[in-house]
């Protein structure tokens, strides 16, 4: 759907209410302006009526449509497309949602695709309305403007991924040490999402103020502040992944420690079992014996006999319990 459009000229805004050819036609005529029509998810015939009119490249005019492209620039004919990713932070499931926004540029009009809900352009436009500077830079100040918005958001979505990872720090060392690998992994997935969305972006810009788009051979200062900005949030980006790597690692190792503290323990109960097993067998084997039907003993016809039994079994049990105290298995 068409979000907003309009005329901008000698510094002014003019709503478009006619037809649109109508508008591009004006903006020609009059010169030093431009038309910006803004549109949200269009369909494929709310886009024709602005293709019909400029000629987009049908290349150009599908990847707008069906987006999921990656950050980049290309130009075709007088014609500059522009891809950017955008990122929305969700505060209440700490999840990243990455959407588009295209730009087709030419000297006298800008066309803004996006898609998804993050970084919509209304503040763009005020901000670009307020700033005359801006305004007389034309579609070049309009670029400047959605890449400036798009990395500061960038920069704050930066800040929210790091308190997060504060957090998961805090729950890998914690002493309850509950189970973070999939808290983890999740975190880092959005990571490399950001990553995605936000490392092509590096060489798009670095193209504009090397000097090699002429559309934008004016505002090659601006931009160089909003590359400056986005390197910052790039070497962020790097860390948060390098300490999320790490904080793995870490978990991982201080898992592995309680299974084996916990291993140790089980192994030390087990030789107590089995040594107080041993004590007791000694005695059952002496009495198992005695206990058997023959009389050819002649120990059983003595007096002492059943005190003599018991004395060796009770003097059998002590040597046993003392080789497995000094064998440290008691």
């Amino acid at each position: 759907m068409i979000v907003d459009k309009a005329i901008y000229c000698d510094g002014g805004r003019e709503t478009i209410s006619g037809d649109i050819s109508d508008a591009f036609d004006a903006a020609r005529t009059r010169g030093q302006c431009f038309v910006w029509i803004g549109m949200h998810e269009p369909t494929q015939e709310e886009f024709d009526l602005v293709t019909d009119e400029l000629d987009l490249h049908p290349l150009a005019v599908e990847d707008a449509i069906h987006a999921h492209q990656r950050p980049k620039i290309e130009r075709y004919d007088e014609t500059l497309f522009v891809v950017l990713k955008t990122l929305h932070y969700v505060e209440e499931t700490s999840d990243i949602e990455i959407g588009e926004i295209m730009l087709f540029l030419g000297r006298d009009f800008v066309i803004t695709v996006r898609h998804g809900r993050a970084t919509p352009l209304t503040e763009v436009r005020k901000r670009i309305e307020a700033d005359r500077r801006l305004l007389d830079a034309g579609p070049a100040g309009v670029l400047y403007a959605v890449c400036d918005q798009i990395v500061d958001t960038y920069s704050r979505v930066s800040h929210e991924v790091e308190a997060d990872l504060i957090a998961l720090e805090r729950d890998v060392f914690s002493p309850e040490r509950r189970d973070v690998t999939e808290d983890i992994y999740s975190l880092k997935r959005e990571v490399l999402e950001f990553r995605s969305a936000q490392d092509p972006l590096i060489p798009v810009l670095e193209e504009i103020v090397k000097g090699r788009v002429a559309l934008c051979a004016d505002t090659k200062d601006d931009f160089r502040d909003v590359l400056d900005h986005l390197l910052r949030v790039d070497e962020q980006v790097d860390a948060h992944n390098e300490l999320l790597s790490s904080a793995l690692t870490a978990h991982l190792a201080l898992v592995g420690l309680q299974q084996n503290r916990v291993a140790m323990q089980q192994n030390s109960d087990m030789r107590k079992i089995s040594s107080w097993a041993a004590l007791i067998a000694v005695p059952t084997m002496i009495a198992g014996v005695y206990g058997m039907n023959f009389d050819y003993m002649p120990e059983l016809h003595w007096l002492i006999g059943y005190p003599a039994a018991l004395t060796a079994m009770a003097i059998a049990v002590v040597i046993v319990h003392r080789l497995l105290r000094r064998s440290g298995w008691l």
